[in-house]
């Protein structure tokens, strides 16, 4: 009989930079002050996946009265051998008050200062990388006055 879950691993996708546009203010919703910062492109690196980021998409962000931020990403891969990939990611940033303020003015702070955290999901026809749509993978990562980078890992 089986009573235990098989327990996670991680293992080391890529390394993402998106470069970002400048923060739109949308203004207070039911759900929060809704930011959208558009998506200018970027790269990532790694051992599961290389290739660029294309512009188009966004990060349709939500401030909460805490300074807290939910994030909801999307926005389309290319890979280094021309396959396209849908990337979605989701998640939390939040930190003390002082260096959330910090970050939305665009100075260096040290991402150990803060928690920002994602969920992020793959999609794609792309035969070479069916595996990713199967795949569930989590991400560190950090915020600078004009890109997010973040290391995502598959969950194994």
């Amino acid at each position: 009989m089986f009573d235990e879950p098989v327990e996670p691993g991680l293992e080391l996708l890529a390394r993402f930079r998106v470069e970002l546009a400048a923060v739109k203010e949308m203004g207070q919703t039911p759900w929060g002050r809704r930011r959208v910062i558009d998506v200018l492109g970027g790269s990532f690196d790694g051992p599961g996946m290389t290739g660029t980021v294309l512009a188009g998409g966004a990060d349709w962000q939500v401030v909460h009265p805490d300074g807290s931020a939910t994030i909801d990403a999307r926005y389309t891969l290319r890979t280094h051998d021309d396959a396209l990939v849908c990337i979605q990611t989701q998640g939390v940033r939040h930190g003390p008050p002082e260096v959330i303020a910090a970050l939305g003015r665009g100075e260096p702070v040290d991402p150990a200062d803060y928690y920002f955290r994602l969920a992020v999901r793959f999609e794609t026809a792309a035969p070479g990388y069916l595996w990713l749509n199967h795949t569930l993978a989590v991400a560190s990562g950090m915020r600078t006055d004009t890109a997010v980078l973040y290391d995502a890992y598959a969950l194994r």
